[in-house]
């Protein structure tokens, strides 16, 4: 046998994986936010969006 076999027939190692638990890593931290970054809640995307430039008339 090499490694990899032994560790999988050890039933001490057994890993039941479940929907149920907790993840591991959540999926966004506390500070993963755009106040966390440095950018404020205020968006001015719709300005920007209807702007259009000169020659475009």
């Amino acid at each position: 046998m090499n490694g990899v076999e032994d560790l999988r027939q050890d039933p001490d190692r057994l890993v039941e994986l479940s929907e149920d638990d907790l993840p591991v890593l959540p999926d966004q931290t506390r500070d993963d936010t755009d106040r966390g970054w440095g950018e404020s809640s205020y968006s001015n995307d719709d300005r920007l969006l209807e702007e259009r430039p000169p020659h475009w008339g």
